[in-house]
């Protein structure tokens, strides 16, 4: 049993090379392209793999998409960003996973190391969250638009290797651009009557998933959210080890958390008429 790879793109010539470059043992990938206007999809049929187009909406769409619209070789899809890297050690865990799995298992997680200036910045990362991304299809289903939640009809299970992930490889203007939108999406859903509502059962789950959806709503109700993000990460975790990638991950984390309020407050005030 093999795998295929589902990536999703928009306007990635600076990474859509090194992530295909690392699944080249796959000989089933589907690039899902957002109608990029840079080389991305050049790249990707110079080197090999099919390509889809869908206008984008949201991120849990465009994941469904790829899950339920797209016609693939093999049973279990592995789903990646671009600027992820699938290194020698999970592929052969990937691989090994799906072969024996049983009908149980609905989906395997994965964590992420997330490099800065040449380093693994473990500790101003929040390391380590799990990452649901090899699926069955038919068997996953994606939620929420913005940092996704991924919903298994079945067992998930965690593997042990690592996705490598270089988040700034198109610039920390890039970087800020993406989450000026994602911090737009986040407040939006705050917004939400649901939103930042937590339960008890989510915090001690022994579902890594639930855990975090509720750590995460707890968080929002937190007052100086930015600032205990900024402690939490830099000095808790060790970010104040890690140099000055530790320092820079730490400040951008809490400046995207001071965003999100800042979108927030807009919000409700706006809904009650009066000026930002």
């Amino acid at each position: 049993m093999s795998i295929s790879v589902l990536v999703l793109t928009l306007n990635e010539e600076v990474n859509i090379r090194g992530c295909l470059e690392s699944v080249s043992w796959c000989d089933d990938v589907v690039v899902l392209d957002s109608f990029s206007d840079d080389s991305t999809v050049d790249v990707a049929r110079e080197l090999g793999v099919r390509v889809v187009q869908r206008k984008f909406d949201n991120y849990a769409n465009q994941r469904n998409y790829g899950l339920n619209e797209v016609s693939y070789r093999h049973s279990w899809v592995l789903m990646l960003d671009a600027d992820e890297r699938v290194p020698a050690e999970l592929r052969g865990e990937m691989l090994t996973a799906v072969s024996q799995a049983e009908d149980s298992v609905a989906m395997f997680s994965v964590r992420r190391k997330d490099h800065l200036f040449g380093r693994w910045i473990r500790g101003a990362s929040g390391y380590p969250t799990w990452f649901g991304r090899l699926a069955r299809i038919g068997r996953v289903s994606v939620k929420r638009p913005i940092n996704e939640e991924y919903h298994a009809d079945g067992l998930v299970v965690h593997l042990t290797s690592h996705l490598h992930h270089y988040p700034f490889n198109k610039g920390f203007a890039a970087w800020f651009a993406k989450h000026d939108k994602y911090s737009t999406l986040e407040a939006a859903l705050r917004a939400d009557k649901g939103a930042g509502r937590w339960l008890l059962r989510d915090l001690i789950s022994r579902d890594a998933g639930a855990r975090r959806r509720g750590l995460k709503a707890c968080a929002y109700n937190l007052p100086a959210r930015p600032i205990i993000m900024f402690v939490a990460l830099y000095f808790l975790r060790g970010g104040i080890l890690e140099g000055r990638a530790g320092l820079t991950f730490s400040l951008l984390r809490a400046w995207y958390e001071y965003m999100i309020d800042c979108k927030f407050r807009e919000l409700k005030r706006r809904e009650r008429g009066l000026p930002v």
